[in-house]
């Protein structure tokens, strides 16, 4: 909708100056937004606004305060505004007697991305109505219990009495469903299970809610047990019931709900049945299905309720579930409760006998709980609910007085994206409807809620093919939106045509805008966010003139490739001053009035290098030099010897004055002694004065030389042969060894006429002003350019401190410490290769990774390689556009030569394994030092070395590195400039960023987790890191969509906040999947802009539904220790690796600072970190022995010094290898015939992994049991179906069988029995043939050939088959029992001999 004009214009000004003020992060979200219409404006961020002014020429998606402040006419400035309105608002009544809220209505818009909160009121009064209903279980086995509750409903008014004056109470009885495999389906069975019993059922309501307590314990008393089969019953068919037939149980609107469950049984739940009877039930509607007698009818075709369903459906209904339960099943329902928000667990005593007192302590437990959820609520919105008057319990209701309103916050969110869509291209439901805000014992508020998402009215007015547009487009909200095929402000460009680029190519040049930006519309839109410059991008703005190593003397900035200067400076790298006070000698004057001031230096009438910088007498340096500057021109003019010999010898400013005796030096100023190289004897003379000779000055010289007695001319003839001598093998191995033709070739006399060499001799970098942690640094080749040259370079950190890198090496040599590696590879770089998760990148990273491995796996404790990213490598030659990649690979601190040597050669080999690589590239990074190489192709003239810089915390203040280039093993060039100085300035951290706590709890729910990240700001300037996810027990993609990015904290700014998404799970995922924590790591890496990494810089994000995290996270150790009081911080990068199936290895790199030695902790995955197992270790890495197989662990590791522990790493989960399994457990035969039986195991004790198949071996044996020809095998491959019919055995004769397991790992021993089946009794299965059983003829063919079907096929033996699978030796057919009210059906039948034969006991072996 469009905002009409407002008349506080002040307001709005104040905004402007405000958005300005702060720094710019909601602003520059709109403005940095890629959208292309007004609607995709107003969905960005709910401060974002659209101007539709024809004349506005700035960016027209912007905040509104900043597109008034551009100029933006009120009246064009589009906005979408959220409401907030209260539709019902009754208050609240304290004197009556039941539960309220207030407000009960509200009708709230808002827009994605944006939140509201507001205040719910709820009352719980002292005393409210109860209503109890008790659901027990009915089979055999609690025969005991219901005669007790038959004795206690006198107990029971009691209790409740005291409780409340108002109460009613109610009786439900359920066993399990009357089919097959739950019930035994015998007519007999069918009519008594147990003597004395009932008929079985599914469930059914006895007694509805009543305030009679004299007719509640009446009806109780002829209630008798019934049975069931199998040991899980179907309570939960019986608890959704009770939930959703209101009416038929008699729930009343006002009273608080309390269900009692008691049973001593496990519970069966959704999929059971669809699994057990091969699929042939349907989903649980979750609808009534009572008939008149209180009877569940439907338990025959839907399948039981899932735990999420019944945790919504009890919610809703205002249920609260009280489980009372024996010692038996407690660590079932201990897990349970767990998922319902407000509920009791007891444990209920064999008999029932304390189920009272049971009672009494839960409802007084329950009732101070009071829990607030949010039902049918669409995707697109979240809720939460805190309060500052209540604290909240671990399962996430709150601890309330009763008696008391009590205020609660609620947060209403819309959600910008659900699962990476924007909420606007959801389904309407998806971001509109009503969300039903439910406290425990009341009905809540009711929310008409929604996003808004209407589209821009302008949008609906366009102009269709516009004349503004030139007929190219659109003219929609005050600009052109173009056709397909144009562009341009006026859609006057036409996007396919070559001519359009050639106004963008410079003269003299190929690419347009110099290769440096896009031609569009005839102009140059330039790359680099403002590095390049220019009508062409010619201007390269990191090139302008330097001063002392600083870009522009760091007095200006870099425009248009020339130096634009602060007030003051100029010069073309803005190094002189404009005032003249550099130039002010100590007398107050301009250069000691002996010369004039410029660039803000004196330049001296008379240069000497006794005259300082302002042209004064510097006696100090007379002192220091005086001797060796006199020298030559006193040679020259007593002995006409030296390198001023001749008319050099006229330049001298002094004379010379012979004499045969010197003063003694205490009387001069300077007594000098040198040898002449010319006689081999010593000469002497004194200076006098000032030691400033002039034109009239005199030096004295001493007559006599000091001469050596001998002489050493024989030398010379022996100086020449050796020289001829060294020439003629110099000429031999030129002509016979090409290595030495090679080494020649670099000497100056035998190159070819060109050199290499570093551009700059100093680097000067100030750490704060650093964006990355290498330089690229730039080597020129001069002369010829024909033909290829590689040159090796080194760079060495801290050259300042020449002890520091040798003192670690040699402490400790089998430290393990991470080596950068990086390669160029023989392949083409695209943009994939830059997003990790697009299928390209994965598939390489493999493959580099497995070639890498195999190459460096024969040095010895080197781990697998890790981190590996791709990049290019600009200003690299021919080959920039090749792809260059980086990894890191753990090994020993004495491994550093070794690696080297083994790089070099698969780099001149071009090979790694399989992986090709181009020559002449590579990089390996140590802790203190790296070396490389670098390639100039033919016409190359210059090629960038990327050094890195070692940047460290422990850094000094002021650092010098020092790069070298060592030599150049190919080509014939010869070294220049061969060193570079780089001097790195630490200067004060602009600001310390870490995360506020080391661990966050967030629930699923949520879908993002939102980790702040907090700045203490040093000095307020600009502070940047990046920060990325890693993987812990929750895995990317799967549990949360993994993320990577940089945090900018402008000036002023001490607050960011991290955002991962978390990916729903479905209701039967999370039911079945393990009960595990889930967390993931975000780690704060490579700080820039002076900015330092506190504690904790990585945080554990843990996450899971709202009960999962209350009943296995908010105990967990972690959340509640001290932090640990040590200055060492956590180690960096734990990696674990199973080394087999009872073996890890675990690895970490060293934090900063000077730990003693490491302590490991690990512990199964899942179990309590009190049970976790120590370990200390003196070096980064430690093996983990004697573990189970196929079992997760989960380890951390901490470093402790002489102060005490550090803090510890993130978690690393890891699990073992696989084992063989052991035998499967005991053999079992239910004999239906004496050529008939079936054949059953169990699991085998120790799986050692996931069991994927069971051999099943038979055959003939004599008397002594040995075998009788060869054992017949059946391969059963599905590792549930445990169970195998056999048939067609001979008769009378006894058969050994064996099974065994197979898991990834292989076999396990066998499971052996012997068995002669007509020495047992015959009888059918107790439980009929269950579908998918597979079925064998022992008289068919061999080895995995005889396995027939499946018991849900046909219930038939195939053809060939001698004997049917049906029919025993009788000749008796089978009788067939039809299912209560169902037609006959083969696939609902329940087989069966003649009564006369069924036989009383199996026999189990």
């Amino acid at each position: 909708m469009m905002v009409s004009p407002l008349s506080l214009r002040t307001r709005l000004l104040l905004a402007a100056l405000l958005s300005l003020s702060l720094s710019g992060n909601m602003a520059n979200r709109c403005k940095k937004a890629q959208v292309k219409s007004c609607t995709e404006c107003i969905r960005v961020d709910p401060d974002c606004a659209y101007c539709t002014d024809e004349m506005f020429k700035d960016r027209r998606c912007n905040t509104q305060a900043e597109l008034l402040a551009a100029g933006c006419r009120q009246e064009s400035v589009v906005v979408m505004e959220s409401s907030f309105e209260i539709t019902e608002e009754t208050q609240i009544d304290t004197t009556l007697h039941r539960s309220q809220v207030s407000p009960q209505g509200l009708r709230v818009r808002l827009r994605p991305g944006e939140e509201r909160h507001f205040a719910l009121e709820v009352f719980e009064p002292l005393e409210s109505p109860v209503d109890l209903y008790i659901l027990m279980d009915f089979s055999n086995s609690m025969s005991d219990d219901l005669d007790n509750l038959k004795q206690m409903g006198q107990n029971l008014a009691r209790v409740l009495s005291q409780l409340t004056s108002d109460y009613t109470i109610g009786f439900g009885k359920f066993v399990d469903k009357v089919s097959v495999p739950q019930t035994d389906m015998r007519p007999e069975k069918l009519k008594e299970p147990w003597p004395n019993s009932d008929a079985p059922f599914s469930f059914k309501n006895v007694i509805s809610l009543t305030e009679d307590v004299g007719e509640f314990r009446s009806k109780l008393q002829g209630e008798r047990i019934s049975g069931n089969l199998d040991a899980p019953e179907g309570g939960f068919d019986a608890i959704l019931q009770t939930a959703v037939c209101t009416s038929d149980i008699g729930w009343r609107p006002d009273s608080t709900h309390l269900l009692v469950f008691s049973t001593e049984s496990a519970f069966h739940y959704e999929a059971d049945g669809a699994n057990v009877l091969a699929g042939i039930m349907h989903r649980n509607d979750e609808e009534c299905h009572l008939d008149a007698t209180g009877t569940y009818t439907k338990y025959r075709t839907q399948d039981y309720p899932s735990v999420p369903t019944l945790v919504r459906l009890l919610g809703k209904h205002n249920i609260i579930p009280i489980f009372a339960v024996t010692n038996y099943s407690y660590s079932y329902y201990e897990k349970l409760h767990t998922y319902f928000p407000v509920s009791s667990l007891g444990l209920l005593q064999e008999d029932s006998s304390n189920i009272v007192e049971l009672l009494e302590e839960a409802f007084n437990r329950i009732r101070s709980n009071l829990d607030i959820r949010a039902l049918e609520s669409p995707r697109g919105l979240r809720t939460e609910v805190t309060s500052k008057m209540f604290q909240k319990t671990k399962t996430g209701s709150f601890h309330i007085r009763r008696g008391e309103v009590g205020t609660y916050d609620v947060q209403l969110r819309a959600m910008e994206e659900v699962d990476g869509t924007h909420v606007c291209q959801l389904p309407e439901e998806d971001h509109k409807g009503q969300i039903h805000l439910k406290p425990s014992f009341s009905d809540g508020l009711n929310l008409d809620v929604g996003i808004i998402c209407d589209v821009c009215a302008c949008e609906l007015q366009k102009e269709v093919r516009s004349a503004l547009c030139n007929f190219n487009g659109d003219f929609m909200c005050g600009h052109c939106v173009c056709s397909e095929g144009w562009s341009g402000k006026t859609c006057n460009c036409s996007t396919g045509s070559l001519s359009d680029t050639e106004p963008c190519v410079r003269e003299g040049e190929i690419k347009p805008c110099s290769g440096r930006g896009e031609c569009q519309c005839g102009r140059c839109v330039c790359y680099g966010e403002g590095r390049y410059e220019g009508q062409f991008c010619e201007h390269d703005n990191f090139q302008c003139p330097r001063t002392s190593g600083f870009l522009c003397n760091d007095r200006g900035r870099c425009s248009m490739g020339q130096c634009a200067c602060e007030p003051g400076w100029t010069g073309p790298s803005c190094e002189c001053p404009l005032s003249n006070a550099t130039c002010i000698d100590s007398n107050g004057g301009i250069c000691n009035g002996r010369g004039h001031c410029e660039c803000g230096r004196c330049h001296c009438n008379q240069q000497s290098i006794y005259t300082d910088t302002t042209c004064e007498i510097n006696f100090s340096a007379i002192r220091l030099g005086l001797c060796e500057d006199l020298r030559s021109c006193v040679q020259c003019q007593a002995w006409g010897t030296g390198e001023k010999k001749g008319r050099k010898c006229a330049e001298c400013s002094f004379k010379v004055k012979m004499v045969d005796e010197l003063k003694k030096g205490e009387e001069v100023m300077e007594y000098c002694s040198f040898r002449d190289e010319d006689d081999d004897c010593t000469y002497s003379y004194n200076v006098e004065g000032d030691g400033t000779p002039g034109p009239n000055s005199t030096i004295l010289v001493h007559r006599k030389k000091d001469c050596p007695p001998g002489s050493f001319w024989w030398l010379i003839p022996l100086l020449i042969f050796l020289l001829l001598l060294l020439a003629l093998l110099l000429l031999l191995c030129w002509k016979y060894c090409a290595c030495c033709k090679a080494c020649l070739a670099l000497l100056p006399c035998c190159n070819r006429g060109h050199m290499v060499g570093f551009k700059e001799d100093h680097y000067m970098l100030r750490e704060s002003l650093m964006a990355s942690d290498h330089l690229d640094t730039p080597m020129l080749r001069s002369g010829n350019l024909k033909g290829r040259d590689t040159v090796r370079w080194k760079i060495t950190n801290n050259v300042h401190r020449p002890a520091f890198a040798s003192h670690s090496a040699s402490t400790k040599p089998s430290e393990l410490v991470p080596y950068g590696l990086s390669l160029r590879l023989a392949r083409l770089y695209t943009e994939n290769l830059l997003k990790p998760d697009t299928r390209e990148c994965d598939q390489l990273r493999r493959e580099v990774e497995e070639n890498l491995n195999e190459v460096y796996r024969q040095i010895p404790d080197a781990h697998k390689l890790q981190h590996t990213k791709f990049r290019q490598q600009p200003n690299a030659g021919k080959k920039q556009d090749h792809t260059i990649v980086d990894t890191v690979l753990m090994a020993p601190r004495s491994a550093k030569q070794a690696l080297l040597k083994l790089t070099e050669r698969h780099v001149d080999q071009k090979t790694f394994h399989e992986l090709k690589v181009a020559p002449g590239y590579y990089t390996l990074t140590a802790d203190q030092e790296a070396r490389g190489m670098v390639e100039f192709q033919e016409g190359v003239e210059m090629v960038d070395v990327r050094v890195p810089l070692f940047i460290r915390p422990e850094d000094d203040n002021e650092k010098q590195l020092l790069v070298e280039a060592i030599d150049v093993p190919v080509g014939t060039a010869t070294l220049g400039r061969r060193l570079v100085n780089i001097t790195v300035i630490k200067e004060q951290a602009s600001g310390i960023v870490s995360f506020e706590q080391p661990e966050y709890v967030i629930s699923r729910g949520e879908q993002v987790a939102r980790i702040p990240v907090i700045r203490r700001i040093l000095d307020n300037g600009k502070s940047q890191v990046s920060y990325r996810t890693q993987d812990s027990t929750a895995q990317g993609k799967r549990d949360y969509l993994p993320t990577e990015g940089e945090l900018v904290f402008q000036p002023g700014e001490t607050w960011k906040e991290v955002q991962v998404k978390l990916l729903e799970m479905q209701e039967m995922d999370s039911l079945l999947r393990d009960r595990q924590t889930r967390r993931f790591l975000i780690q704060l890496i490579s700080p820039k802009f002076g900015t330092r990494l506190g504690q904790p810089h990585s945080a554990t994000v843990i996450i899971g539904d709202r009960d999962e995290m209350d009943g296995n996270i908010m105990n967990h150790p972690l959340l509640s220790s001290a932090p640990p009081q040590c200055d060492l911080g956590a180690p960096q990068n734990p990696n674990a690796k199973a080394a087999g199936s009872r073996k890890i290895q675990f690895n970490w790199l060293p934090p900063p600072g000077k730990p003693t030695g490491y302590r490991v902790k690990y512990w199964i995955q899942g179990d309590s970190e009190s049970e976790a197992h120590l370990l200390d270790s003196k070096v980064p890495s430690v093996e983990l022995t004697n573990l189970y197989p196929y079992c997760d662990y989960e380890m951390k590791v901490c470093a402790y010094g002489a102060l005490g522990e550090g803090l510890y790493s993130s978690l690393v989960s890891c699990r073992t290898h696989q084992e063989a399994p052991s035998e499967p457990g005991r053999l079992a035969f239910n004999v239906v015939s004496p050529t008939v039986t079936q054949l059953s195991w169990a699991e085998p004790a120790e799986t050692n992994g996931e069991i994927t198949a069971y051999e099943v071996c038979y055959g003939l044996v004599n008397e002594d049991n040995r075998p009788i020809g060869p054992m017949k095998k059946v391969l059963v491959d599905s590792p549930k179906r445990r169970m195998l019919l056999i048939e067609n055995l001979r008769e009378s004769q006894p058969y050994r069988y064996t099974v065994k397991a197979r898991n990834g790992a292989g076999w396990g021993p066998e499971r052996e029995a012997i068995i002669n089946l007509a020495t047992q009794p015959t009888r059918p299965m107790s439980i009929p043939i269950i579908p998918d059983i597979p079925i064998v003829d022992a008289q068919s063919g061999e080895d995995y050939e005889n396995f027939l079907m499946y018991s849900d096929d046909v219930l038939r033996s195939p053809a060939g088959s001698q004997r049917p699978s049906v029919s025993d030796d009788t000749g008796g057919g089978w009788k067939s029992e039809p299912l209560p009210g169902e037609e006959l059906d083969l696939r609902r039948v329940t087989w069966r001999l003649p009564p006369e034969l069924i036989p009383r006991l199996s026999s189990t072996l």
